[in-house]
């Protein structure tokens, strides 16, 4: 008989107690993470939350630029990309369809308005996705744009909504305003000019709301939520007013239309407080875009060049106020030894024989500056051009602006530095010193913002005013250079003659600069220079500065000369600049009388009697308003518009008025208008005689 055999298992006695140990450190690390806040590091509390919690961003609405005037310049505005939803799942009601039912209609009705085939639009709407964008004419589409297509009523069709900046005026002050654009998080961020140097102002402060979501995404039902709402940013207004500033623009493209230059810039500053009005510059781009951008630095500020003789103004000014300077001495112009190098003028080192110092500035002579120079000596020299701001930044709100440098040691350094050749300057420092000039001796820093505005209360948070940096010069030696300057100009002895403006006294110093070349000495060709003028108007009370300066121009200097004129010309008009009787013809020179509650047809008689060109607004018979007003002083020819008692208005020939012209008219009349263009009026939507509707606002397109 066979014995049963034992299946008993023995269990080792060490297996048993592994597995009590196991069960005994699970049980307490249960307990420990429930009761515990932080595991290997980690806040479990903070991790549920955030696992279970979103965060959206309230992005702050960016501030506006304005110019002076209180035109906008830049804002941020609505912008919308057009998608089209083309599942059949997104329509759960066959008489309210929520998708693209009709895909041939619905790109027949959208290409004309984005701008695209109806063939590119069909091969969209014909992707197997759920939705697609309408792209390239769908995306960045404005709120007219978006309101026009939403009246078609179109199945399927919706838009995605953002923000971006918009520059109304295109490639306007473009360094100056600068630009801005949305990063991949959407923030918009300032990269130039304002835009950039403001941008913690104008930007604001964003907020959020925070909340907790399910599983999908989405807020739970009956949870709190947290919101800070955003805070707008700040309003910028600048001191460029736009009407000038257009004014140079125009000009500038006019002149380079027929010539070429590596790069022009032209700035005008108000002489009295130091602000910038105006600085326009080639190449340009447009804001929008950026189209024809071809560098990212600021003419204003950050070019650095040798200014050549309009450096004269300054060493002339040094040796006055060090008591060097009688500008009836007498020295041998043409060539001046300097160790082993020469001092040459400017006539191929001719000269003029003895000539007095005076007439030395009037033919800008390289020696005299030389000469006076010696007697300053280097360390005085250089100390003054320094404390006219020279190698240093002036600190107006413009990023990356350079410091320029004025180092020179030898005697050849010396003589150069001089008259310009050998340090380097910004046209800003050159505005910054001319300053002096217009002041009787005192500087001015220059600025650029007028004030910066609360945009929710209007509160003024901070304001641009004059700053008197330091009174360098005395009144007779500012006195003396505004002579010199005026013989520069109008005692016809050099080209500077070209600058003679009709009606302003406009002063100032011509410079031509040799162009270092890269390999070592100076670029030789015919055009290798950098040509600039220093201007300041009107002599005996200085309201503007001007400073032109141009690299490479290929064309006649009279061409510059006749657009730095021009301009002149055209400020002064605007801003009804008279002078003296001395200075200007007095028969052109008319104070306005007050023609309110007179009768239309005597004012008109009146007008017209004195020179000026009367624009009657109505039919009426009496007179309810004037522009300019009473006691203006304006130059024979200008304009006066005279409202009448009769609100009923017909379109006047407007054809080569002058953009502030126009604009005059409508707002005389209460008429909005909408601006095409730069320059003068070429046409309006309305033609000569037509009935004005105030409703409808008047286009107006300039060239």
């Amino acid at each position: 008989m066979k014995r049963k055999k034992n299946n008993t298992i023995k269990i080792n006695k060490y297996f048993i107690l592994c597995i009590v140990l196991l069960f005994i450190f699970t049980c307490y690390r249960a307990v420990y993470v429930a009761t515990s806040k932080k595991v290997d590091g980690i806040n479990l509390t903070a991790f549920a939350n955030n696992r279970n919690t979103a965060k959206e961003t309230l992005f702050a609405s960016r501030g506006t630029i304005y110019d002076v005037n209180g035109e906008i310049l830049a804002q941020s505005v609505n912008s919308y990309t057009v998608i089209a939803y083309l599942s059949p799942k997104r329509t759960t009601d066959e008489n309210n369809p929520q998708h693209v039912v009709d895909k041939q209609a619905t790109a027949a009705a959208l290409a004309p308005l984005l701008n695209m085939s109806e063939e590119q639009i069909l091969e969209l709407l014909n992707k197997d996705v759920y939705q697609v964008e309408l792209g390239p004419g769908g995306r960045g589409i404005t709120e007219l744009l978006k309101s026009q297509i939403e009246e078609l009523n179109l199945p399927g069709i919706d838009f995605i909504s953002s923000t971006k900046r918009y520059y109304k005026m295109g490639a306007f002050a473009p360094y100056i305003i600068g630009y801005a654009k949305a990063d991949d998080e959407g923030e918009i961020k300032g990269e130039m000019g304002i835009e950039e140097y403001y941008n913690d102002i104008l930007k604001g402060k964003d907020g959020y709301t925070e909340y907790q979501k399910d599983i999908n995404g989405y807020q739970m039902p009956n949870t709190p939520s947290l919101t800070e709402e955003p805070v707008t940013g700040k309003d910028i207004y600048l001191t460029i007013d736009n009407n000038i500033q257009i004014l140079l623009e125009n000009s500038i493209t006019e002149l380079l239309k027929n010539y070429s230059a590596e790069w022009l810039t032209m700035t005008i500053a108000d002489a009295k407080t130091g602000a910038i009005v105006a600085s326009a510059s080639k190449p340009t781009f447009n804001l929008n875009t950026l189209e024809g951008i071809e560098s990212y630095i600021n003419p204003l500020v950050s070019y650095t060049y040798e200014p050549g003789s309009t450096m004269k103004v300054f060493s002339f000014m040094a040796a006055m106020e060090n008591g060097v300077y009688n500008g009836s001495d007498t020295y041998m112009s043409g060539t001046i030894n300097v160790g082993d190098d020469k001092v040459v003028d400017f006539n191929k080192g001719v000269g003029w024989g003895r000539i007095s110092f005076d007439l030395g500035f009037a033919y800008s002579s390289n020696t005299a500056a030389t000469n006076l120079a010696f007697k300053l000596g280097r360390d005085k020299l250089k100390e003054f051009y320094t404390r006219l701001g020279f190698g240093q930044q002036t600190g107006i709100a413009l990023p990356k602006e350079a410091t320029g440098k004025i180092n020179f040691k030898y005697d050849i350094e010396l003589a150069n530095a001089a008259f310009g050749q050998g340090i380097l300057v910004t046209p800003i420092q050159m505005i910054q010193g001319l300053t002096t000039v217009a002041n009787n001796g005192v500087m001015l820093k220059p600025y650029i913002v007028d004030k910066i505005v609360d945009s929710q209360t209007g509160k003024v948070i901070e304001s641009g005013k004059k700053e008197e940096v330091a009174t360098i010069a005395s009144i007779e030696t500012t006195n003396k250079l505004k002579d010199l300057m005026y013989d520069v100009v109008y005692s016809g002895l050099t080209d500077a003659k070209y600058y003679k403006a009709d009606n302003i006294t406009l002063i100032g110093k011509t410079g031509t600069a040799q162009i270092a070349s890269p390999s070592g000495g100076y670029e030789t060709g015919e055009y290798d220079y950098i040509r600039s003028f220093s201007g300041i108007f009107p002599k005996d009370d200085p309201q503007y500065i001007l400073y032109i300066a141009t690299k490479k121009f290929v064309g006649p200097i009279s061409e510059v000369a006749n657009l730095v004129k021009t301009t002149v010309e055209e400020v002064a008009k605007y801003k009804n600049i008279t002078e003296t009787e001395s200075a200007l013809d007095s028969s052109k020179i008319i104070t306005l009388n007050n023609y309110i509650s007179k009768n239309v047809t005597e004012t008109k008689d009146n007008l017209t009697s004195l020179g000026l060109t009367p624009i009657i607004l109505g039919n009426g018979d009496r007179v309810v308003n004037q522009y300019p007003l009473k006691n203006t002083v304006v130059v024979s020819g200008s304009k006066v518009f005279i409202l009448t008692n009769e609100n009923t208005y017909t379109m006047l020939d407007v054809t080569g008025w002058s953009r502030n012209d126009i604009i005059t008219l409508c707002k005389m009349i209460g008429l909005n208008y909408q601006i095409n263009g730069y320059g003068k009026v070429i046409s309006t939507s309305l033609n000569v005689n037509d009935k004005i509707d105030l409703n409808v606002p008047l286009v107006i397109n300039l060239g």
